[in-house]
Order: structure tokens, then C-alpha cells, then sequence
């Protein structure tokens, strides 16, 4: 099929592909600054609005240039430097980094410089090595402020690497054409380099409006499974991060054991010190135990002055932990907002092991032994005593995990004074 005829060579209007491109760049810089407007907390989008729109207006300049409009060739080019600068830093400012004004402005100061020297002409080598390089730079630091964002898992984060770095890379190719295979960067690498540019124009604006979507889908997901006040989880966040963990040792037969804390006298502390304190005293010990626990632990505020944590591994473990915790609790809140409240925890632990793993039964089961800790004087630790179905061999063919219930245990609050 290929010997049917001989190949015809086409070409694309250079004027036509100028024109789209400014369409396209200026479209997307308008579109960038109305869902700025309409997000005004989501600033890094009126950086790259501004940034397309700069684009826009330098491609149109430099199509522009006639006897009786004549626009210096480096002026144009500088711009889009400079629009290369603002997208680096709308990237920044996403991540919470500091703006750099200087390095934004970088690439259009030392190209306004070089474009004095007499070498650099237009249409020469040089200027064609040096174009190429500051794009390139500019576009391979936008790969890196995405790189080393890893503190979030946002869905967009690869693609916001590989594309910039393939642009950079392809914007490095001329480079190596100019020294080895200068006819065809001559021929017919210019129009290619222009249609690579627009699609990656295109496809970045895509990129920033998805990183933006993911970033709004965290916070609402982090809001949505997080206590306010002490940043842990809340307790349906608890619930379903409990039976995920449970599973897994379910898999591997081993243990679990799950911690219920109480603070002590805590209602005298409101009396006392106001709410205020006593809101200061609920975060201290949310410090306190995310800081004490190991990563694999999970912890949780329940609900008032009642946490929860639940640990891969058997009582001995879960020991250690929780005087941990109450050691590094009493000592913490001796002093709470310049107030001497002296606050201590109560503990209650439970242990349950395969092939049974009933999250309710767990939680009723630590909650007794709390209110045992309470009634043998607070500030300690109380074990639970093994449930009777866990003594059971587990079942042939495999471990089996249960959770039949996700409904919390009543608990009577009159039966021990807090």
C-alpha cells in the first residue's frame, strides 16, 4: 500500500499556526483567570492566567512585526520567558513555597542581556542555544517543585512531572540537530518545535486545573475524616482505618489490641480553667499520642475527652505504649496555657486475635477495663481478660476476620465519676 504513489511533502502555514497558537494561549489565559475569580482562594491559578495571557501577547507581537509596527525581536522573546517564570511560580505558590520574584524574572533579564551581544543575532546558533536552555531550565524546575511534592498524593502529580520534562527534553533537541544534522533543524524541526508547543500549552492548562481539583479533593477528604480541634482522626475515620488494619493481621495471624484513654477530672478542668483550657489540655494529648505511638498505630478522638488506638501486636506491646503515653501525658500537661491543671489519663486495653475480630466487642471490652483504671485510682493502665471465642483453633483453610457492626457500645457515664 505504501508503493501506491510517491509521498507529497505538505507544509503548514506558518501565519495559520501563529494565529492558532495565540488563540489557543490566550483562550486558556482567560479560562485560567475566571476559575481564579471564581476560586479566589486558589491564587497560583491568576499566576498562570496572567502567565498565558503574557504568552498570548508575545506570540502576537512577534507575528505583528512590520515596517510600520516594528517590535525588537528580543522583546517578544523575553516575555515568553517571563511567562515560562510565572508558570514556575503559580507551581511554587500551589505548594506553599515562597515566591521568588528574581527567579521569575531571570530568564527575560539575561535574554534582554545576551540580545546585546553581537553574536546573538537573530536567526544565529547562539541565539537558538540559548532560547532552548532557558526554556528547558524552566521547564525542568517545574518538574522538580512537582517531584519534590510528596507530601500530598495527588492523582496529577506524575503527569505534572513527565510533561514538563519531556517538553524540557524536546526543547533540548534542537541543541544536538544544530551541532550533528543542521539542514533538517533548518527544514522542518521549527514547525515541528512550534506544534509541540501548543499541545503542551494545552496540556498544561489541563494539568493545573486537575492538580487544582485534587488538591480541593484532599482537603475536603482530610476535613471530612479529621477531628478539628486535635487534627486526629474522628471516629468513623477511626472505624474503617481499625478494620482495614484488622484484616491485614487477620492475613498474617497475629494480634491486635486496641487502647481506650480517658483524661482525668476533666470536667474540673473546664470548671476550673474554662473550655479554653481544657481545649488546650484535648490537644496536648493528641500531641502526646501521636507523638509516642509508632507509625503503624492508629489513633483517634472519639468524641469529648475520649480517644481510642488500635495496634498491630499483642498486649505486652500495647504496654508499652499506652505508659508511653501516660508518662509523657502527666509530664506535658503539669502545665497547660500557663495554668498548673496537672492532668493525668486513664487507660483501658483489649487484645484480640485471629480468627475473631469484632470491632465493637474490642472497643466494649477496653471500655471496661477504663472504668476498671478509674476505679483503681486513675492514671494507669487496665487490661481486659481475654475474650472466651478466642480460644477457639482457628478454621481450617484460612483466617477468618468478622466485623459484624459498626454500631458504637452505650456506655453509662454515671457509673464513674470523671
Amino acid at each position: 500500500m505504501f508503493a501506491a504513489g510517491p509521498l507529497q511533502s505538505t507544509t503548514l502555514d506558518v501565519p495559520t499556526l501563529s494565529f492558532v497558537a495565540v488563540s489557543l494561549a490566550a483562550l486558556l489565559g482567560v479560562f485560567l483567570t475566571l476559575a481564579w475569580v471564581q476560586q479566589r482562594d486558589t491564587r497560583p491559578l491568576a499566576w498562570w492566567g496572567a502567565a498565558y495571557l503574557i504568552g498570548a501577547s508575545s506570540m502576537a507581537m512577534w507575528g505583528a512585526r512590520s515596517p510600520l509596527y516594528d517590535v525588537p525581536p528580543e522583546v517578544p522573546e523575553a516575555l515568553t520567558f517571563l511567562a515560562c517564570g510565572m508558570i514556575w511560580s503559580g507551581v511554587r505558590l500551589f505548594h506553599g513555597r515562597q515566591l521568588i520574584p528574581m527567579g521569575a524574572c531571570a530568564g527575560a533579564i539575561v535574554w534582554l542581556v545576551l540580545s546585546h551581544v553581537p553574536t546573538v543575532t537573530p536567526g544565529s546558533p547562539e541565539r537558538i542555544v540559548f532560547g532552548t536552555m532557558i526554556v528547558a531550565g524552566y521547564t525542568f524546575v517545574i518538574a522538580f517543585e512537582q517531584w519534590r511534592e510528596r507530601r500530598k498524593s495527588l492523582f496529577s502529580r506524575g503527569a505534572a512531572i513527565v510533561v514538563p520534562s519531556a517538553h524540557a527534553a524536546i526543547f533540548l533537541t534542537p541543541l544536538g540537530m544544530q551541532a550533528f544534522l543542521p539542514q533538517v533543524l533548518a527544514e522542518g524541526w521549527v514547525m515541528v518545535f512550534a506544534l509541540e508547543s501548543i499541545i503542551y500549552a494545552v496540556g498544561t492548562a489541563f494539568i493545573v486545573l486537575l492538580m487544582v481539583k485534587d488538591q480541593h479533593v484532599h482537603f475536603y477528604r482530610h476535613a471530612a475524616t479529621t477531628d478539628h480541634l486535635t487534627g486526629l482522626l474522628n471516629r468513623r475515620a477511626f472505624m474503617d482505618n481499625a478494620r482495614d488494619l484488622c484484616a491485614a493481621q487477620a492475613r498474617r495471624h497475629q494480634p491486635v489490641t486496641l487502647l481506650m484513654f480517658d483524661l482525668d477530672h476533666f470536667k474540673s478542668i473546664n470548671d476550673r480553667f474554662g473550655h479554653a483550657v481544657g481545649d488546650d489540655a484535648l490537644r496536648v494529648f493528641a500531641q502526646v499520642a501521636g507523638s509516642s505511638m509508632r507509625a503503624t498505630d492508629i489513633v483517634a478522638r472519639l468524641g469529648g475527652e475520649e480517644f481510642a488506638a488500635i495496634l498491630p501486636g499483642d498486649m505486652n506491646v500495647a504496654r508499652k505504649v499506652a505508659e508511653r503515653v501516660r508518662a509523657n501525658f502527666e509530664t506535658a500537661s503539669a502545665v497547660v496555657g500557663a495554668h498548673a491543671i496537672g492532668g493525668t489519663v486513664s487507660i483501658g486495653a483489649a487484645v484480640s486475635r485471629a480468627p475473631v475480630f469484632d470491632i465493637d466487642a474490642l472497643i466494649n471490652r477496653a471500655d471496661e477495663a477504663l472504668y476498671r483504671a478509674k476505679h483503681n485510682g486513675r492514671n494507669r493502665m487496665e487490661a481486659a481478660e481475654v475474650a472466651p471465642e478466642e480460644e477457639l483453633p482457628a478454621p481450617q483453610g484460612g483466617v477468618v476476620a468478622l466485623f459484624p457492626s459498626r454500631k458504637p457500645a452505650a456506655r453509662n457515664d454515671a457509673a464513674v465519676p470523671v
